[in-house]
């Protein structure tokens, strides 16, 4: 069969994968997670950062209809990391490895990758759905583990353990991203080199959380050998995103950020919602992103408030200004390569938010490829992005210098 012929197969085999994916992301938010003492953590957390709690076999599926299953040794973990203020806690994740040995240069990397939004409640968590079949972003994940990397996966703190899903809290999805990396290195039987390199991903909340963790490597977690991390459609200044997206399709995500930044800042939110706000924001604690966004699309935060302030208005006064400020990327420098990527045309963090992310990384030194694409819709441009993606990672794997575009930017 000519190769052609070959790649035009694989790709309809991708995207109805992912068509069905989707699907299943459509009706699995309306069932609520099953009983699973799994993700119960124990009642004190003491263990250093990244230190494996509890681990099982699991298995990968990458169609609802649990018809397809992957090869990759998966295992569901439980690890110890830290909020957003230090304190310990227990999050879940998945650790991906290839059945075959690493035929690449040096030794197989693993790959820290944060998926993109997936909603608040439990049953939404990642390793719930890879194992149900129903993660959308399983295809994706999949051609990493194609290429040989080992894939290391957080669930993100408070998204399948107790507690509320703390949703764009800059330091703790980093942190969640980084103890993700060093649970895998210290899991039994999976092969992976201890201290092997490390590389980040991650497209939309994902790529704030991969962005995050690029900025912090180097003061929380120095030892990992990170060689480099990509981050697309980067919610890099929530101000900004917010005030795009009241009142639009997407309007939920912004609900998601209130109901998550508030609990990690401990922030009582009744002085400042009306009875419809605060029933609203309890709904978003307890839906996947497909149910969100089909329940509150076109909401406007101002029919939310007690006062009629909108997001935008609220996010100019304390306390909400010094929580929005503390979540802003860019005022650290990675030191390592770095890709940016982001659709011109995407309906939900603006492009130009994107951009000036590369702008401030460049600013301060940082080497920054910037990737742009004119497909259209947020989602859309996932589509280019994870193709850059991949010729990135095989760049650092090889050890080729990556040529900075800040010259331009």
């Amino acid at each position: 069969m000519p190769r052609s012929t070959l790649r035009l197969s694989r790709t309809r085999r991708i995207v109805g994968v992912v068509v069905l994916a989707l699907a299943a992301a459509v009706m699995a938010p309306f069932t609520t997670a099953r009983a699973d003492g799994f993700y119960d953590p124990p009642s004190s957390i003491t263990a250093v950062p990244g230190t494996v709690l509890e681990a099982e076999a699991m298995t990968f599926y990458l169609d609802p209809l649990r018809t397809i299953r992957s090869t990759a040794r998966a295992t569901r973990v439980m690890y110890a990391t830290r909020d957003r203020s230090g304190v310990p806690v227990a999050v879940t994740g998945t650790v991906l490895v290839p059945p075959v040995p690493w035929i690449g240069a040096g030794q197989r990397p693993v790959i820290g990758y944060a998926a993109g939004t997936q909603g608040m409640g439990d049953q939404c968590a990642p390793s719930r759905q890879l194992a149900a079949g129903s993660e959308y972003e399983g295809a994706f994940v999949s051609g990493l583990l194609a290429r040989g990397y080992a894939v290391a996966m957080t669930d993100y703190q408070g998204l399948g353990t107790p507690g509320t899903h703390t949703y764009m809290v800059r330091e703790a999805q980093a942190h969640a991203v980084l103890d993700m990396v060093r649970a895998a290195q210290r899991l039994p039987g999976t092969g992976l080199p201890t201290a092997g390199p490390v590389m980040l991903a991650g497209y939309s909340q994902g790529g704030g959380a991969s962005a995050a963790a690029a900025e912090l490597a180097p003061t929380y977690a120095p030892e990992l050998k990170l060689k480099g991390a990509v981050a697309g459609a980067v919610p890099a200044e929530l101000g900004a995103v917010a005030a795009h997206l009241d009142g639009s399709l997407y309007s939920a995500f912004a609900l998601y950020a209130v109901a998550g930044q508030s609990a990690a800042y401990g922030l009582d939110l009744d002085s400042f919602l009306n009875a419809r706000g605060t029933s609203v924001i309890n709904a978003v604690k307890g839906e996947c992103v497909a149910q969100s966004i089909a329940l509150h699309a076109f909401t406007r935060s101002s029919d939310l408030t007690r006062d009629g302030r909108s997001l935008t208005e609220l996010a100019a006064a304390e306390p909400f200004r010094s929580i929005i400020a503390d979540q802003r990327l860019g005022r650290l420098k990675p030191t390592v390569p770095v890709l940016l990527t982001h659709s011109v045309l995407d309906d939900v963090i603006p492009y130009a938010v994107g951009r000036g992310l590369a702008h401030d990384w460049c600013a301060r030194g940082a080497n920054v490829a910037f990737s742009a694409n004119v497909t259209p819709t947020h989602v859309g441009g996932a589509v280019p992005s994870f193709a850059k993606e991949y010729a990135f990672l095989e760049a650092r794997v090889a050890g080729l210098p990556q040529v900075s575009d800040c010259w331009w930017l």
